[in-house]
């Protein structure tokens, strides 16, 4: 097998979003705070964020709303509408994680095909052409162009078809088991799990999703590329 072309997750592998993280938990913080009249403690809001990531939500955002609102129908859909509408406000630039950019390069310069494949807003494409990166990847696998969202196996192998490649023939890095790792690995990607941010301590529900190689820093994702690309 000569696999010739990575996809790649934008939250975790470039973009380490801490700013982002720290922005969503206050927003989500302040409107359950709002509906229940008192500040949410600290112990609560991480056992939400536990069961969340523990639950393989697809949002793990609106799953820990919807636990910390007490499962209200009624107002926690209103809550998001307000969470949603002021996060789209007050995203910032991405942060891009040390190392990554020159690694995409090299990539590159290899002869390997990149691909976006990521939960992200239309707008990301603007922020990453900002970085000077976004001209690095052959196709931009966003949910926000796409109209489709990870895990739908339909997400990936429109990218993989877009890069000219079938899906044995590309591997996938991400940092979510449910969203990026299961999925892919069912399709015939290669596989690697960057534990990084809120869905570090993730795990497998069988051994079917299990990665290729997991990675927790930038030498190792070299090293596992190296490994499924040569």
């Amino acid at each position: 097998m000569k696999r010739r072309a990575v996809l790649f997750d934008v939250g975790g592998p470039i973009d380490m979003e801490v700013d982002w993280e720290a922005t969503m938990d206050r927003l989500i913080r302040a409107e359950v705070a709002a509906a229940t009249g008192a500040p949410v403690p600290h112990d609560t809001y991480a056992a939400a964020w536990e069961a969340a990531i523990a639950s393989h939500a697809p949002n793990a955002y609106q799953a820990v709303l919807w636990n910390l609102m007490g499962e209200d129908e009624a107002r926690t859909p209103l809550a998001w509408g307000r969470i949603a509408a002021a996060a789209r406000q007050q995203r910032g630039k991405p942060q891009i994680r040390p190392g990554i950019a020159p690694l995409l390069f090299a990539l590159q310069a290899q002869g390997i095909r990149l691909a976006l494949a990521a939960n992200q807003p239309a707008a990301m494409l603007g922020a990453l052409a900002e970085e000077g990166l976004l001209h690095l990847f052959a196709v931009h696998g966003l949910s926000g162009v796409m109209d489709l969202r990870k895990p739908d196996p339909r997400f990936f192998l429109q990218i993989t078809e877009a890069l000219g490649r079938p899906p044995e023939d590309c591997v996938m890095v991400g940092d979510r088991i449910d969203n990026d790792i299961a999925p892919a690995r069912a399709l015939g990607l290669g596989t690697i799990l960057f534990r990084t941010g809120r869905h570090a301590a993730q795990r497998p529900r069988t051994w079917q999703e299990a990665p290729d190689a997991e990675v927790t820093d930038m030498r190792g994702l070299q090293a596992a590329l190296a490994s499924l690309l040569r």
